[in-house]
């Protein structure tokens, strides 16, 4: 089973508006509200992957409530702790026309100590029966930034992988604890890196400086694919870096969550036992079909087993 994390959970409402433009009114073309947050999405990606996953963090108000049922209405299990601060909303406006989209986050409820310990608890019992834990998305308010690297701390064992999928200082907390594995996107690492990447061979640099910060293996995720370094964190062995990409597709609908859908397909390969490269291509895959359908997480199996035998992958050669 894989358990997910997601202490900033959201109620994400996706629109669909042609030609918009800022101060202008307009009508969307389409809607669709869905539970969100990083984690909630990558969960909802492993079930539509066919992965047993139970989906938990902080969820508080009627907003919590929503995003408590409407889980449990799409099929996902889940056991959130609920918090007494309202969750937040977020809003995306996608324009099929242009390809643009514009998000509007909020900053999410402020969380009580009483309320961490609950859920630390919480992740104690959850995480005994669990093969891997995903550690995902913002810190909500009032959680110190180096939470998550306390929780990896915490939840660590030898035969638990713990992924963390978190931007900017946080993500640098949990890489002092050594997590299994982190997905940043290329902006993202770049942030903790310190450099921009401009082309495969920056992102090769940024995935190694990831492994030399702390991670045991790092991907780094781009709209065209990802440049991969597994293992070679410790010294124990050389470790393997690998780039996976496919063609950009033209019949993209909205970009939103198609990380959260990268790293549920690279999770449900290793759950499944593929080999890396089966495990890039469907990781790569499911990005991909992501952006072909209106919500974040929403992809179709049938559809990533298509994408997945068109994703090249390639291994690159020590000191490459």
């Amino acid at each position: 089973m894989i358990l997910t994390v997601t202490l900033n959970a959201a109620l994400d409402r996706t629109l669909s508006v042609p030609n918009f433009q800022a101060g202008r009114r307009h009508r969307a073309s389409d809607a669709l509200t869905l539970p969100g947050g990083k984690g909630v999405n990558v969960a909802r990606a492993l079930r539509n992957l066919g992965q047993p996953v139970i989906a938990t963090g902080l969820a508080g108000g009627r907003t919590g409530i929503s995003i408590i049922e409407q889980l449990t209405a799409e099929g996902i299990l889940n056991d959130f702790v609920r918090i007494a601060d309202e969750s937040r909303t977020s809003t995306a406006v996608v324009d099929p026309t242009s390809l643009q989209q514009t998000e509007i986050n909020e900053y999410g409820p402020s969380v009580a100590d009483a309320e961490l310990e609950l859920l630390m608890e919480k992740l104690a019992y959850l995480s005994k029966g669990a093969d891997i834990v995903v550690l995902a998305g913002s810190l909500p308010r009032d959680v110190p930034a180096d939470f998550y690297g306390v929780l990896v701390r915490e939840l660590a064992r030898p035969d638990l992988p713990i992924v963390v999928d978190v931007p900017g200082p946080p993500l640098r907390a949990a890489l002092a604890e050594e997590p299994w594995l982190v997905s940043p996107n290329a902006r993202e690492a770049e942030e903790v890196v310190g450099n921009e990447f401009s082309d495969d061979e920056d992102m090769v640099v940024g995935a190694e400086a990831l492994c030399s910060m702390g991670a045991r293996s790092a991907l780094v995720h781009d709209p065209g694919g990802c440049v991969a370094r597994i293992g070679g964190h410790d010294g124990e062995d050389a470790g393997r870096t690998l780039t996976a990409r496919i063609d950009v597709r033209s019949d993209v609908v909205s970009t939103v969550g198609s990380g959260d859908a990268f790293l549920a397909g690279f999770l449900a390969g290793t759950y499944d036992g593929d080999e890396v490269e089966q495990a890039l291509q469907r990781a790569v895959a499911s990005g991909a079909a992501s952006t072909q359908l209106l919500g974040a997480g929403v992809v179709d199996r049938a559809d990533v087993d298509a994408l997945a035998r068109q994703v090249s992958v390639e291994e690159l050669a020590a000191g490459a």
